[in-house]
């Protein structure tokens, strides 16, 4: 018995759709999953995954993957992308969550704040905002240790 796409072929040639059970765990979770989004594709709506998702057209609104989120040159977001960990070369307007790395290549333009752990900017890369660097969770909010208090 063979499946093609998603079809299970049975041997009498009829098909009959694969069942939950027939997937492997890892890959019903959806951790180990690659998105894509491809050029000249438009998306309107939220995309959320729990693996990776890579966008080389446009998205019109939230942006959360698990694991990564790769935005190539060509590619475009308006709205936040949340991540662990994000790969910029296009553009992005509205804020940027990644709570582990960011990287930010030459060919990127970020119009928002961006929070992440760890910040990698090539130069060329352009970021009109605000940047907050340190321990960050999905909510957004950073959790680097406060300012001292002022001295009296």
């Amino acid at each position: 018995m063979a499946i093609f796409g998603g079809r299970r072929k049975t041997p009498n040639g009829d098909g009959e759709m694969a069942k939950e059970k027939d997937i492997p765990a890892q890959q019903a979770r959806g951790d180990n999953v690659i998105s894509i989004i491809g050029p000249g594709m438009r998306v309107v709506g939220d995309c959320e995954t729990e693996g990776t998702l890579r966008i080389e057209g446009v998205v019109e609104g939230t942006v959360r993957a698990g694991k990564a989120v790769v935005i190539g040159k060509d590619g475009a977001v308006k709205g936040d992308v949340i991540t662990q960990d994000a790969i910029i070369g296009g553009r992005v307007t509205g804020a940027v969550v990644a709570e582990s790395r960011l990287e930010l290549q030459a060919t990127c333009t970020v119009d928002g704040e961006i929070k992440a752990r760890r910040i990698k900017l090539d130069e060329g890369g352009r970021i009109n905002g605000t940047i907050v660097t340190g321990e960050v969770r999905e909510g957004g909010s950073s959790h680097a240790a406060p300012p001292p208090p002022a001295a009296s």
